[in-house]
């Protein structure tokens, strides 16, 4: 029901490109090019600065935007509203998850969601723990799912899972490290840690300022993009990593990894949902429920 013209100006807007948009859209680039224009003469004025290739949006785009975005998530609450009334959850949820949760904790939860709620249209992107907040306040996915901290006053978190980092080494490492260390101990032993903006780093940083440790004091080899990566450089490195328990479940049971405890120094963590303030309810608010209701199985 909505008004396709506003989807078109938002995807134009976020993308800055009339091309992203018409891949974006499945629309034809002239198609996309005729509704900016059939805007422009609605409301008498320019909405994008053409310089060459290059768009940017005036400030009457910009106007437009801002209530663009809140125009369509009103017409989407609109949508699963309506369909409520029938006991029908229809509608289009996109998600935006940090790279642990999304590799380790929702794919089966996802699976079972779709399988109640086949009429829901679902989506998921991953990034870092910043990268899904800037998603979520740039309205490119509705809910997002984060790591540690709560970091902005204008989102909402709310508690979804309880995790732990742990240290641990290949079982096959050279590196002279025995399964119980101090935190005094972590100067002296080359690290692989998550790179800068993930939730995992966050969690570790803090529990480093406890024992008044500095990242920059520790002998850190590389900072990689994601658990997969940090497991793979440890097949191939002498060296120590930080990441979920539930990331390394499986080599532990298999024996491939040891875990290594840094005494006195626990690296307890939240999952948490994260929300727009002033924007919860709808599909955001079905999903977790359903995911806190499964919760205990993950």
């Amino acid at each position: 029901m909505s008004d396709f013209r506003l989807k078109v100006f938002q995807s134009v807007a976020k993308n800055l490109s009339f091309t992203k948009a018409s891949q974006e859209l499945f629309v034809s680039q002239p198609a996309i090019t005729k509704h900016i224009q059939e805007l422009e003469a609605y409301y008498q004025t320019r909405l994008f600065d053409r310089q060459g290739s290059k768009i940017s949006l005036t400030k009457s785009g910009e106007l437009l935007l801002k209530h663009s975005e809140k125009i369509l998530d009103d017409y989407k609450q609109l949508e699963y509203e309506m369909h409520l009334l029938h006991n029908e959850y229809i509608g289009e949820l996109k998600l935006g998850a940090s790279t642990t949760i999304a590799q380790y904790v929702l794919p089966p939860l996802l699976a079972d969601f779709i399988a109640k709620f086949p009429q829901i249209n679902l989506s998921l992107i991953n990034g870092n723990s910043r990268g899904v907040e800037a998603a979520l306040q740039e309205h490119r996915i509705d809910l997002g799912l984060v790591e540690g901290i709560f970091r902005l006053p204008n989102l909402k978190y709310t508690p979804f899972l309880q995790d732990e980092l742990v240290a641990v080494v290949h079982t096959h490492s050279k590196l002279a490290v025995s399964d119980e260390i101090a935190p005094e101990d972590l100067p002296n032993i080359p690290l692989v840690l998550r790179e800068r903006g993930s939730g995992t780093l966050d969690v570790f940083e803090r529990s480093l300022l406890r024992h008044n440790l500095k990242l920059s004091s520790l002998n850190v080899l590389m900072y990689l993009g994601s658990t997969e990566s940090i497991k793979l450089f440890l097949e191939h490195t002498d060296c120590m990593g930080i990441v979920s328990i539930r990331s390394v479940y499986k080599e532990l049971v298999a024996g491939n990894f040891r875990v290594v405890e840094i005494k006195g120094m626990p690296m307890q963590r939240e999952f948490n949902f994260v929300q727009l303030q002033g924007q919860e309810g709808g599909l955001s608010q079905a999903f977790m429920r359903f995911a806190g209701h499964h919760s205990k199985s993950l």
